[in-house]
Formats: structure tokens, C-alpha cells, sequence
């Protein structure tokens, strides 16, 4: 399965679908993109139009159409209404599953999230077993809110003790925000392909928020976004430009440990979807989580990054 994220960040383009392909056109042309290539669509170009028959096309391949706002901010959201053969069923088992269940599920995924924060840590200042140690003091719904305390002392270490992670500022926080977004659309394709409801979570409980499970899914791997916003920023470079955007749709890409061996992270995010649904059904709490990220010396993000074209990991229609 690949992974692609196509892009429409400037005005006027019109998607539609043609055979097996998603067509995008603008007054420079056409450009063909294999459905079943595609992992992600973003749109935050004004004027975009769509035809229904390519909304249907990716709804039947549990792709979703993410519409951001100027600040890369999804506002939007389109996925389909059945993802999986049993879908029901493991909805039901997600609306009757007890406070218990969903606690132990966070705890568990608060720890993956520290570890993995341990991780970048240790490649970059060769310190990350002091937060590691901090993964053991989570306990069943995190009580005493360890993740919180351990951004405390992450943040700063990435970026500085001037740095703040504010959603709605630029530079930095603006680079974030993209990757976050990427993942965020990843997260939500695992967990709507696993036959349960983006909506009802297991610790997120915003009411405003369509994607709460979603949202508790993609923690663990948000890291994989920080380490390659580090990466770009080393390189001298905090504004949110089509290379940086090219380099953060490596994301999904990138490898990760798991007890099937090095995996991708969009397959590692499947797999939490999977194993949560199975958690659900069984009443047992039994996830599957990656170890940690492959060493962030080895991430193709940590050296300067070289433009990819069409035929890579990002299609940015942004000419």
C-alpha cells in the first residue's frame, strides 16, 4: 500500500476521476494520479471543485478529503459512512466499551508517546532515558497527567526554551501543524478501515471534535512529526515552503520497530486501529504499538532534503 499525499494549495484547480485515476486540472494542464496510490488528500486552495464520482471513488478506499484552512488547520473532513465488512459490530463494541477499557488503552498509548518522545530525544542530545523512565509512571487513564509533564520538558530540548506550541502561530508551530495534519488524515483512514467510529474516543471528549479517536490514535506518533520538523529546522529553515511540505509527507513513509519488524508508519497506525477494535470486541486491552522510530541519524529528513517529484511521495499542486 502506498502512501501518497496529494496537495491542492493554490486556487482554481478542479479534481475529478477518470477510470482508476484522480485528475487534476488547472490552466497549466493535467496531472493523473493512481487512486490506490493515494493516502491523502489536502486541500486548502480556494475555488477547488470536485465531481461526485471521485468523492465516491475515495470514499470506496477509505481516503479522505481533509480541507484545511490557511494555516494548514483541517476544518473539514469527508470519509465514508461503511469502511469495513463488520463494521457495526465493532462500533457497538466502541459505544458499550467501560470507563476501564478505554482508561487502560490510553495508558498504554500515553507510554507508546513518551517512549517515542525518548527516542528523538536520545538521537538528538543522547539524554532520552530520563523521559523514558517517565513512561513508567503512567498508570490507567494517566491520572497524573505524565504526558503533560513530559512536554514540558521535551519541547524545549526540540526547539528551545523560548518555544512555545501554540496551533494557531507560524514558522515552527506552522511546519508542526502540517505534519500533524498528515497524520492526523492518516489516523483517521486506520481507524474508519478498522469498522470504528472517528468520533467516540477513548480520552479526547471534545464535543466539537469529529475525530476524537483519531486523535488519541495518532499520539504515539506524533514524535515522527517533531523529529522531521527538527530536521528541517537544523537545516535553517522555519517558514512552511513546497520543500518543507515534501519533506513532512515523508511521514507516513518512515520507518518504525514494531514486533513484525521495521514497519512504516502509516501500516504501524493501521495496526493500533486494528488492535484497538480487537480490544474493544475482546474486552481485553492488547495493542499493537511500535517500539520506538528508527534512529533520527538514518531519517532521510535529517540531511538537506532534495525536491521529489510526481512520481514520489507528494503531489503539491501549488503552481
Amino acid at each position: 500500500m502506498k502512501n501518497r499525499v496529494v496537495e491542492i494549495s493554490t486556487d482554481g484547480h478542479h479534481l475529478s476521476k477518470l477510470r482508476g485515476f484522480m485528475v487534476v486540472s488547472s490552466q497549466n494542464g493535467d496531472s493523473k494520479i493512481p487512486l490506490d496510490d493515494i493516502g491523502v488528500v489536502l486541500v486548502s486552495g480556494r475555488g477547488a471543485t470536485y465531481t461526485n464520482s471521485l468523492l465516491t471513488a475515495l470514499a470506496q478506499r477509505c481516503v479522505p478529503l481533509v480541507i484545511c484552512s490557511e494555516n494548514f488547520m483541517p476544518v473539514a473532513w469527508i470519509w465514508p459512512i461503511e469502511g469495513h465488512h463488520i463494521q457495526a459490530h465493532h462500533i457497538r463494541a466502541q459505544i458499550e466499551s467501560s470507563k476501564p477499557i478505554c482508561k487502560q488503552i490510553w495508558r498504554d498509548i500515553v507510554r507508546a508517546k513518551i517512549t517515542q518522545q525518548a527516542a528523538v530525544v536520545e538521537s538528538i542530545r543522547g539524554t532520552g532515558k530520563a523521559l523514558q523512565l517517565q513512561a513508567k509512571r503512567v498508570r490507567s487513564g494517566d491520572p497524573e497527567n505524565v504526558e503533560s509533564q513530559v512536554a514540558r520538558k521535551y519541547w524545549p530540548i526540540l526547539f528551545g526554551t523560548t518555544f512555545r506550541r501554540r496551533r494557531s502561530a507560524g514558522q515552527i508551530n506552522g511546519l508542526l501543524n502540517y505534519g500533524y495534519a498528515i497524520l492526523r488524515s492518516a489516523s483517521a483512514r486506520a481507524v474508519v478501515a478498522s469498522g470504528l467510529h472517528p468520533s467516540i474516543g477513548v480520552h479526547h471528549s471534545n464535543r466539537y471534535d469529529s475525530l476524537q479517536l483519531a486523535d488519541d490514535l495518532m499520539e504515539p506518533f506524533r514524535p515522527m512529526v517533531d523529529a522531521t520538523v527538527y530536521s528541517i529546522v537544523r537545516n535553517g529553515k522555519t517558514e512552511l515552503d513546497s520543500e518543507a511540505k515534501r519533506t513532512l509527507a515523508q511521514i507516513l513513509n518512515l520507518d518504525m520497530q514494531t514486533s513484525f519488524g521495521t514497519t512504516p508508519v502509516a501500516t504501524c497506525v493501521l495496526r493500533l486501529a486494528q488492535s484497538v477494535a480487537h480490544s474493544f470486541v475482546s474486552k481485553t486491552v492488547d495493542l499493537e504499538l511500535p517500539y520506538k522510530a528508527t534512529p533520527l541519524e538514518t531519517w532521510p529528513p535529517h540531511e538537506q532534503p532534495s525536491p521529489i517529484g510526481l512520481s514520489n511521495d507528494v503531489d503539491s499542486h501549488d503552481v
